[in-house]
Formats: C-alpha cells, structure tokens, sequence
C-alpha cells in the first residue's frame, strides 16, 4: 500500500505566521522565510512516490493550492484544513481522508517547516508504519516534527500544542489508544530565528534544489546582520 504525503501548511504571506522569526527578521524577511520552507516541503511533495495531499490552512487558500499541485503528479489533491486549533484540524483531516481512501491507509503528516527531513527519514517513517499503529519524529524543542499513521488519530484537541509537553503527551496518547508507537531519532522545525541558522550546517551538504537555496539564503542572511551589528559598533 503506498504512503499518503501530508502537507499540512499555511499560504505565505506578509505578517502571517512565523511571529517569533518576525520579532528578528522582520516581516518582509520573515515571508522570504516562509516562502523557502515551503519550496522545500513542495520538493518532498513533488519527489514522493505515491499519493500525496496539500491541507492548507483556510478554505480561502483552496484555488491557490490546486494551483501548487499542477506541479506535482496527478495523484496531488487538495483538501483545505477546518477551523479550530491544531488537533481539531488534525482529526477532521485525517477522517476526511480515510473516508476517501480506506481506513487502513498510510497518512504521512509533514508541516512547511522542517527541511531537514530527508529521503532516509521518510524511509524509516514507512518501514515504521509496517509494524505500528503510530510513527513520530519528535522535536527537538518538545514538539514534532512528523506524525504518521495507519489508523485514525485519537482525539487530538486537548494536546499542548505549541509548548515543549507536545511530543511527549502526543507519544503518550497514542500508545494509550493507538496501542502501538514508534518513536524515531529527533529532528526540528524552524520556529526560532536559531533554527533559521542552524540550516547552514543542517542542509551544507544537501545536494536538493531547493535546499541548496535555502542554505545558500540562510547564509546570505548571517552575513548581512553579522556586517549590520559590525556597522552598529564600528
């Protein structure tokens, strides 16, 4: 049975999201951001060997995602995420999905912006789900980075989301009523203007288009506020 890709997201745009990247970066910078995160998570979508589908965040965002999928097989398709928090979206995503496909399908759940996933980690992700009801990437700040799985998430709604206690409660929940787990080595998302940099060493070697890219603008913008602090203090 071939693997579902995920793509939960939100369309870039200025002062939208990222509001802790905002505070450093400002906001013309910060939707630069954004924009090359999710070239990278578009990069995944399009080199992803079976079905894959993109949940942008908001109904109003669905002609400019159908827009986004032209670009990848026609096994792409769009389905726009609901309103409530996080593990509301979740659920009603995920029901929405088994509904079309069948209830034992593989969904793969990515966000836009962890482009230090790479082909071995969705790989692991796969042979995971073989075995477990559940597979996680967790976080290295306390969240998570991927959720897979191959039976209908349990109530998601009244998990921390957005805090440190994330992955662990999640992690928990699952084995509580999922009855099977795997939890695989941590990775991380973009959330701070840390990780932002961090990329550089992260994606150095990275031959991937649009991780090149995101390395090389990642880079630009190191030396463009290290010349600024020196200007600053000269």
């Amino acid at each position: 049975m071939d693997a579902t890709l995920v793509l939960v997201h939100k369309k870039p745009e200025l002062g939208v999201g990222k509001q802790r990247l905002a505070t450093r970066f400002g906001t013309e910078l910060t939707l630069q951001i954004a924009q090359a995160l999710l070239a990278c998570a578009f990069e995944d979508a399009a080199e992803w060997p079976g079905p894959v589908v993109l949940a942008p965040a908001s109904q109003n965002d669905e002609r400019w995602a159908w827009a986004c999928a032209k670009r990848f097989s026609s096994q792409c398709k769009v389905v726009p995420q609901i309103s409530g928090n996080l593990g509301q979206r979740l659920n009603v995503l995920d029901d929405t999905l088994r509904h079309k496909k069948n209830k034992r399908t593989q969904l793969i759940y990515i966000g836009s912006d962890s482009p230090g996933l790479r082909p071995e980690d969705y790989a692991a992700v796969k042979a995971g789900l073989h075995e477990n009801n559940a597979v996680l990437i967790p976080a290295t700040d306390g969240g998570v980075v991927l959720m897979a799985n191959r039976s209908r998430w349990p109530g998601l709604s009244k998990l921390p989301w957005s805090t440190d206690r994330l992955g662990i409660a999640l992690s928990q929940l699952c084995q509580v009523e999922m009855g099977s787990v795997k939890k695989l080595q941590k990775g991380y998302d973009v959330d701070e203007p840390e990780d932002f940099f961090r990329l550089i060493d992260t994606l150095k070697n990275d031959d991937r288009p649009a991780r090149r890219a995101l390395c090389a603008f990642a880079s630009d913008v190191a030396l463009m506020l290290k010349i600024s602090h020196n200007n600053k203090h000269a």
